[in-house]
């Protein structure tokens, strides 16, 4: 019986209502209940028990997920609080399953990110976040000179952080725009990044996430390729999950 027993935050992440740490958030805010009663962060979910979230029963592991590249336009927030934010992911997506961002982009930045319903594989991709490749173009207010390139390129302390960037990849496009490829995910890093050398960004657009390309217009979404979803799991740690290929939907 005991082999049968998932932690709650597990359970939840399993059965594709959010990853683990929203699971964590939501359990602390006694938004979780298993058989009417709420728990205490830890608590083993057993096979026939209840689980709720809102007071919406949350059923066990689904068979099928649901893995979409998404353009977000500039003011949309990552978030699945649609209670709290107006402009929210989830709701201007209107997908009819409920799915959930890997990671995030601010508010006033755009370009690709990835949703899922699958809370185990957002877990491999956030445990793998300080080693896979994301690419950004983006903008500044001044001319680019090249020991802002090379400061980019070596790391920079962020005193409000505490802590240096990783060395990362970082080349001038023109005179104001450059790309850059990080390995690293601090909060706002890029334009907290910028701010330290005295240059204020404009614009900034995710154009990739380890081998996923964006390659859609703003505002639309499709689904993984097989090809896509197979080297994604070989980056994430060979994920043996299998993945069936559905038509790609647009919207």
């Amino acid at each position: 019986m005991e082999n049968t027993l998932k932690r709650i935050n597990k359970f939840l992440s399993e059965a594709g209502y959010c990853s683990r740490r929203a699971a964590d958030k939501l359990i602390d805010e006694g938004r979780v209940t298993i058989n009417g009663v709420i728990p205490e962060m830890g608590t083993k979910v057993a096979p026939n028990d209840i689980v709720a979230v809102d007071g919406e029963v949350v059923n066990a592991k689904k068979e099928e997920f649901v893995y979409l590249a998404f353009n977000k336009p500039v003011g949309i927030v990552c978030t699945t609080d649609t209670r709290v934010e107006k402009d929210n992911i989830i709701d201007f997506i209107g997908y009819h399953k409920r799915i959930f961002p890997i990671g995030r982009l601010d508010k006033p930045s755009e370009g690709l990110i990835l949703l899922t319903d699958d809370g185990d594989i957002v877990n491999k991709i956030l445990r793998a976040s300080n080693n896979h490749e994301k690419e950004y173009v983006v903008t500044v207010d001044k001319p680019i000179s090249q020991t802002f390139v090379e400061r980019m390129s070596k790391g920079i302390y962020l005193e409000e952080l505490k802590q240096t960037t990783k060395p990362c990849v970082v080349k001038k496009v023109n005179s104001n725009t450059f790309k850059i490829i990080l390995t690293q995910g601090l909060n706002r890093q890029i334009r907290r990044m910028c701010s330290h050398l005295n240059y204020e960004v404009q614009t900034l657009k995710r154009i990739r996430i380890m081998n996923i390309n964006l390659d859609l217009p703003d505002g639309k979404y499709r689904e993984l390729t097989t090809n896509e979803f197979t080297e994604l799991s070989k980056l994430i740690s060979g994920s043996t999950k299998e993945f069936v290929p559905r038509k790609i939907k647009r919207k």
